[in-house]
């Protein structure tokens, strides 16, 4: 995917509607968010590169996965130049194949929307744990990451969890979901994207913004 060799951003728009393969499961990718290096404050790589971060710095199309609340593995692909830390986080996911093995997983009864629509539960729905971190994904076996048909319609917005963060990467619209899924949070908060060559919109006023909306799972990346 040579998306993936661009900004974080253009990146997560593309990863939209692509495929996540592991094993007998496959997940279509619905929800993503973009980080940057040590200029995003809201990034990993906000003070630099650390054994954990390393793989942020590439290559692109790897994998980087850390562990989040002492409970969920979050799943990131590795995104721009080799030697640049940048990486967009797997938010969202719907299933494809493997249901079953997807439902055992989660521990849950039936399929629904909300299935696989947050990044612990993507993670979790594809069985990964630290073993996969900077695993290339573009390699067959394993954790494979596969294109396919993107999505008719965009939203973007701000990303969630990222109280930490200055003002201004707060409200950054980072933050990309496929407009025609089920599987997205906080849909509210996002809007349609306009053009690939502008910034993102900000949600209407109607919804509360990161600078004035309660600040809650307040994660750092």
């Amino acid at each position: 995917m040579k998306a993936l060799l661009g900004p974080a951003d253009r990146a997560a728009q593309a990863l939209l509607g692509a495929l996540l393969v592991h094993g007998d499961v496959t997940l279509r990718i619905t929800e993503v968010e973009a980080y940057g290096g040590p200029e995003d404050s809201a990034s990993h790589a906000r003070h630099g590169r650390t054994a954990r971060n390393a793989p942020m710095w590439g290559p692109p199309g790897c994998a980087y996965l850390y562990f989040c609340y002492g409970m969920h593995w979050m799943l990131n692909v590795v995104t721009g130049p080799e030697g640049e830390a940048a990486a967009v986080l797997i938010r969202g996911a719907e299933v494809v194949t493997g249901l079953e093995t997807v439902l055992q997983r989660r521990k849950a009864a039936k399929a629904s929307p909300q299935l696989c629509a947050g990044p612990g539960k993507v993670a979790q729905a594809l069985g990964l744990d630290k073993s996969f971190d900077g695993q290339d994904l573009l390699s067959p076996g394993g954790l494979e990451l596969r294109p396919t048909v993107a999505p008719a319609h965009i939203l973007a917005g701000p990303r969630l969890g990222i109280g930490f963060a200055t003002p201004e990467d707060q409200a950054r619209a980072r933050r990309f979901a496929d407009g025609d899924s089920p599987a997205v949070l906080r849909r509210a908060d996002l809007a349609p994207w306009e053009s690939a060559s502008q910034e993102p919109p900000c949600p209407s006023s109607t919804s509360a913004s990161p600078a004035t909306a309660p600040q809650r799972n307040r994660r750092p990346r």
